[in-house]
């Protein structure tokens, strides 16, 4: 069985019967480069190994595979709403919100940035995957904004970001410098000159739990780097610069539980 990695502050959620993790590769059936816990469908992964991935995770949060909620992720500030006639399609979207019991919220990541999300209060949820161009664009604050609009209270809401990668592992050419830059000049505390010239080193984890606390929410991070730990997380960038074919991904996820 998986066993998931569980943040401090979303724990406190658990008293409202909202349960979450943030899974590493532990517990899975895929083998090879995928080996582990890889619940990517957008892989070249077997099939049926990720599907009994998938199928682990919910069992995890005990409802049946059907419940666990995934979109098709695209990098998008896209945010879809989850109810009760939710019926397993995967529109483009980059994060979902519910407050509907017996239904697992899950984002799939590889070095970007999984953020649960819980208002244990009102017992409203929500999940994001933030790569730089989401967390650019707005995604979480748009996650926020649809939490809010399903009745929870901005200042009750409580996030975590998940293993991500981070700064040191991070390098980045001068054109994405610029691009941060002129969306406020005061994102260049985001970055550090690396050993190449011209190129630096972005801190995608600051910038996130930055935004998510500029948007009035309580947040903190795991502080942990999917690129330099291979033997729990998956990342698209140790992939390439290993020159490997493919990769998988880890699944952060939360659920509201159901009452008797």
């Amino acid at each position: 069985m998986p066993t998931p990695i569980a943040s401090t502050l979303l724990s406190a959620a658990e008293a409202a019967g909202i349960r979450h993790g943030y899974f590493t590769r532990a517990g899975g059936v895929s083998e090879g480069i995928y080996r582990g816990l890889n619940v990517g469908l957008g892989s070249k992964d077997d099939r049926e190994h990720v599907q009994e991935n998938r199928r682990r995770v919910a069992g995890w949060f005990g409802l049946p595979v059907k419940k666990l909620a995934t979109v098709h992720q695209v990098h998008s500030p896209d945010v879809m709403t989850v109810d009760v006639n939710y019926d397993g399609n995967r529109p483009e979207a980059d994060a979902m919100v519910t407050a509907t019991p017996g239904i697992a919220l899950g984002v799939l990541a590889a070095d970007c940035g999984p953020i649960l999300f819980a208002d244990p209060e009102n017992r409203v949820i929500g999940a994001a995957h933030a790569g730089w161009k989401g967390a650019l664009t707005g995604v979480l604050e748009n996650t926020i904004d649809a939490m809010v609009a399903l009745g929870a209270r901005r200042e009750a809401i409580i996030a975590c970001l998940g293993p991500s990668i981070s700064q040191a592992s991070y390098e980045v050419g001068p054109e994405f410098v610029d691009r941060f830059l002129a969306y406020d000049a005061g994102y260049g505390k985001y970055f550090v000159p690396s050993e190449r010239a011209g190129h630096a080193m972005f801190n995608l984890p600051a910038l996130t739990v930055d935004r998510l606390r500029k948007a009035g929410v309580t947040a903190e991070s795991l502080n942990l780097c999917t690129y330099p730990d291979a033997d729990r997380f998956f990342s698209y960038r140790r992939t390439t610069h290993a020159k490997e074919p493919d990769y998988g991904r880890q699944i952060s996820a939360i659920a509201i539980a159901e009452t008797s």
